[in-house]
């Protein structure tokens, strides 16, 4: 007799050996194909890490594997969605496997932040933007400490290592116990089903096919790219919108400086981080020029109040008048920031700077700046995906499918959250509850039989054989 591929051995050794007759089929494939998606992450998201995001953003084999990488993220999702489905349906998180059932639960939602983490860190606009988005909703949840999606250092030790080696945690004590217990038996007495072994040469078929998939969708449908929007773009376009910008920041009245969430996070001065550090710094380039910030400083406050709103009532104008323009310290030194920002110094000031802890904010202060600015959203809502245009769900560009699993956000944004000013932290609190729910699901009485009466199993356990 000839022997087994030695992969089709090791899976005799690693897998299970007989299943119910319906264990063959696709449906019970899922988890399989959910991990061949995760394996495809994994080798990806390590070769992208070696050659950084200059490669895998201009280089054409680069470009071709972060299309490969998001075409797996879509694939791992949706067959982790559909392996619970499938659980839920036949009720297969009853007694012995309710365990099962809470782990898989908990890989869902690690998943799903698994996911936004990784669009913050693609370096297009589309990162600028839903890291803007992210970072309000964790704010608004008590995280925002913790969790910064602006913080690119940060969320990149997250994507690449914390959640990854939870996720993996998880999948091993989730096959650990499906391997011991087995595919659930329908735990109905009036449904009888022979046993069958296990074909495992069509599982990895599926494997297969899933992974030529994969990397022709990366081909056919790659992942877009819009450049990310700099201070320097805002500032070449919009001299007056950077002014206006500058102005607002040097009296604390712009967003960040107001901003006011369940928590507030961003608790820097705004005039310290956008106006006094790197006019210092553009000092140091320039021995000649006059320190104008120090001579606003000497002058009484009086003065200073003056010349702000002056600056204000200036730059607030639609089409302010050269010629009318203030003569101050003040109207000097935001013009002096206003032409290092075109020069594209002031952005890397901006992202070197360090907190009051010493600690480097990384692109924290930039991307705080540029949504000061309103430049973000507005791009945003040229390319329809702001929160209001379900812009969490779809990409800035292309045919390319977005994150279609958020639709369930847009929904609430729309309805529940509409008209509600704390939306973020609701909307932190409506997900905190479901994701309670569904491990307590299990252990709820009268609620854990839903799926008995709607008699989906009867599709999921019929005999019929196909590939």
């Amino acid at each position: 007799m000839a022997k087994n591929h030695p992969l089709l051995e090791a899976s005799n050794q690693l897998m299970i050996k007989e299943v119910p007759s319906y264990g063959n089929k696709f449906f019970y494939s899922l988890g399989f194909l959910s991990m061949i998606s995760f394996l495809v992450l994994i080798i990806t998201g390590v070769i992208m890490t070696f050659y950084g995001p200059t490669w895998w953003l201009t280089d054409g084999v680069g470009k071709y594997m972060r299309s490969v990488h998001l075409w797996a993220t879509q694939a791992f999702v949706l067959f982790v969605l559909l392996h619970l489905l499938v659980v839920f349906f036949t009720s297969g998180f009853k007694k012995p496997r309710r365990l099962t059932w809470m782990l898989g639960v908990l890989m869902l939602f690690a998943v799903l932040a698994e996911t936004e983490f990784g669009y913050a860190l693609r370096g297009d606009f589309s990162s600028q933007w839903r890291g803007l988005q992210g970072a309000d909703f964790y704010n608004g949840s008590g995280l925002g400490k913790l969790i910064n999606p602006l913080n690119y250092g940060q969320i990149y030790g997250i994507h690449i290592i914390v959640v990854p080696l939870t996720i993996i945690g998880l999948l091993f004590l989730h096959y650990l116990l499906v391997r011991v217990l087995g595919i659930a038996k329908p735990y109905r007495q009036d449904v009888t089903v022979r046993t069958v072994p296990a074909n495992h040469k069509v599982l990895f078929a599926r494997g297969g096919i899933l992974i030529g998939l994969i990397l022709a969708l990366a081909l056919a449908l790659p992942s877009p790219y819009i450049r990310p929007t700099t201070i320097q773009n805002v500032a070449q376009q919009d001299p007056n919108l950077m002014g206006k910008t500058l102005v607002a920041e040097f009296t604390n009245s712009s967003d960040t400086a107001t901003y006011l969430d369940n928590i507030d996070p961003y608790t820097y001065n705004t005039r310290s981080v956008y106006i006094d550090a790197p006019y210092a710094r553009l000092l140091q380039t320039q021995n000649s020029t006059k320190d104008e910030l120090k001579v606003f400083n000497s002058e009484p406050a009086s003065v200073q109040a003056t010349q702000l709103k002056e600056a204000t009532d200036y730059f607030d104008q639609d089409k302010p008048d050269a010629k009318q323009q203030p003569k101050s310290p003040v109207m000097t030194v935001v013009g002096s920031l206003t032409k290092m920002a075109q020069a594209g110094l002031y952005e890397p000031a901006l992202a070197s700077a360090q907190n009051k802890d010493g600690v480097s904010n990384n692109l924290t202060y930039v991307n705080r700046f540029l949504s000061d600015t309103g430049a973000l959203e507005d791009q945003a809502t040229d390319r329809g995906i702001t929160t209001e245009q379900y812009g969490m769900t779809r990409e800035e560009t292309g045919r390319t499918p977005g994150a279609w699993w958020l639709t369930p956000i847009g929904l609430l944004n729309h309805t529940v959250l509409a008209n509600d000013d704390n939306g973020d932290r609701d909307a932190a609190i409506i997900f905190g509850s479901l994701l309670l729910t569904m491990l307590a699901f299990p252990f709820i009485p009268y609620v854990n039989q839903i799926p008995d009466k709607l008699k989906v199993y009867k599709l999921i356990w019929r005999e019929k054989k196909t590939f």
